[in-house]
């Protein structure tokens, strides 16, 4: 099947610069996708947009080129709940890689068993409407109900307005949360404000950890530096440093205005995590530990 991309689609970086900063040895880059190849593993019907194709030999080259060992590849919504695109990654990859999946309430237990011996340790539930279209809240409970038993994770991916709106439920999941790219706080509004203060409220009370990667998604100042995110991340970082994570996002889907330099991004990190001790929690210590142990 041959698929065409988005006429405005943004192809991820062909060249990214050798990042100046050297992660410690065991880094995992915890948040990517795969695409595709499209014509062996097709984009989901239902899809909101679609990509440019980025196969798992360009994420492990990546990878390597960047100085990760590891990596933590999550669905893209592009190929919905068929996850053959990432469980592919996961036996390509030697046990270096593990996966956060999209699964319906019907998915069977012995292809959760099958997931699990592959490396998935998560479900994603997608908030954000531009993507998806949001399911109710029991759905989503059973789909909890089953992977509870694995000892899997739920990784949220909402906006401010969602965490308001969906606060009953998603402090009552009952196991462990990871929160992408901090809940894409407004940078613009005050870092004391009750938008991100509701957040951290959130991770204050609850067992959440949170990915404090994606400035390019969040910043209005713009690359390489992101100077207005620094704050936010840094915060976070700082008080939580026992549940954070950090990815690429690559291969940055939906971007409209200007596509990263992935090692410019890995350059970013010690700007969030300004000591050995932090970067080493930020990079190896906390994703070894959620993905790993």
């Amino acid at each position: 099947m041959t698929f065409q991309k988005d006429a405005d689609w943004l192809d991820w970086h062909p060249n990214p610069s050798k990042p100046e900063f050297k992660v410690p040895a065991g880094s995992v880059d915890a948040h990517c996708h795969v695409f595709g190849p499209g014509d062996e593993f097709p984009f989901a019907p239902e899809r909101k947009y679609t990509p440019c194709d980025a196969s798992r030999e360009q994420l492990f080259a990546l990878r390597n080129r960047l100085g990760f060992e590891r990596s933590v590849v999550v669905q893209a919504t592009c190929h919905g709940s068929d996850n053959s695109a990432l469980l592919d990654v996961l036996e390509h990859s030697n046990d270096s890689a593990r996966g956060v999946v999209t699964i319906e309430p019907s998915t069977s237990t012995s292809e959760l068993m099958r997931m699990h011996e592959l490396g998935v340790r998560g479900a994603r539930f997608n908030y954000v409407k531009r993507l998806v279209n949001p399911k109710p809240d029991d759905y989503y409970r059973e789909i909890i109900e089953k992977i509870k038993p694995l000892g899997w994770h739920v990784v949220l991916y909402f906006e401010p307005e969602d965490l308001t709106e969906r606060w009953d439920f998603f402090t009552s999941l009952g196991l462990p949360i990871v929160v992408d790219h901090m809940g894409r706080p407004d940078v613009s509004k005050s870092i004391e404000g009750p938008e991100f203060g509701l957040f951290l409220e959130f991770m204050r009370r609850h067992d959440v950890y949170a990915k404090v990667s994606c400035p390019e998604r969040l910043s209005k100042t713009g690359s390489p530096e992101y100077l207005d995110v620094v704050p936010f991340a840094r915060l976070v970082t700082e008080e939580f440093s026992d549940r954070v994570l950090w990815g690429t996002d690559w291969p940055h889907p939906n971007l409209k205005n200007e596509m990263p330099d992935d090692g410019k991004l890995v350059d970013y990190v010690p700007s969030i995590a300004r000591t050995e001790s932090l970067q080493q929690k930020l990079l190896v210590t906390n994703p070894t530990s959620l993905y790993w142990s």
